[in-house]
């Protein structure tokens, strides 16, 4: 899934770099302007941030290359700069839906929802403990300084029959915390 999300976000790159291009040289080829600005200025910024979201979006793109071939989720910078992509792409969709139409804006839903899905179905590295047995409450592990001989044996044995608390527990029940004094 991470590859496709890769292949996506390199074509949506060449395509977003294309169209500003494009966009930069037919302003420039027919003096448009736009409230006054200079066209020299208008298609230099149209192709300047066609080349930068082009990037961006390579960029992103490696990023989810290197999640498919590491078979692990994204950490730090490039969840961030994939995080940051799914946003771009939400406020993309809402203005494509007014200003484009809607084939343009299930694109950019579509490839929200594979960041997302890119995002959410990698489970977190396992720790140091993934190899270890699961171990069930109260087992060994979970054993207090209460519990640091087994029953049967030690000072608390020599006690008489409701002598404390830790008689009137059930039997593997737990360590018993001491109860705090009610009175000041």
């Amino acid at each position: 899934m991470a590859l496709v999300v890769a292949l996506v976000l390199y074509v949506e790159a060449f395509g977003v770099a294309v169209l500003n291009w494009t966009l930069g040289t037919l302003v420039d080829r027919q003096h448009m302007s736009l409230a006054g600005l200079e066209p020299g200025r208008m298609a230099a910024a149209s192709k300047g941030s066609g080349i930068v979201f082009g990037l961006y979006f390579v960029l992103c793109g490696v990023v989810a290359l290197l999640v498919a071939v590491r078979d692990r989720r994204p950490a730090g910078f490039g969840r961030i700069l994939l995080i940051s992509a799914a946003v771009v792409h939400g406020l993309l969709g809402a203005f494509a839906w007014g200003l484009v139409g809607w084939p343009a804006f299930l694109f950019m839903m579509a490839v929200l929802a594979l960041i997302v899905l890119l995002l959410m179905t990698y489970d977190p590295e396992p720790g140091p403990e993934a190899g270890a047995p699961a171990q069930e409450p109260g087992g060994p592990q979970d054993a207090g300084p209460a519990d640091d001989h087994p029953r049967g044996a030690g000072p608390a044995d020599d006690r008489p029959r409701g002598a404390g608390p830790a008689d009137d527990r059930p039997q593997g029940a737990g360590p018993v915390s001491p109860s705090a004094p009610t009175t000041p």
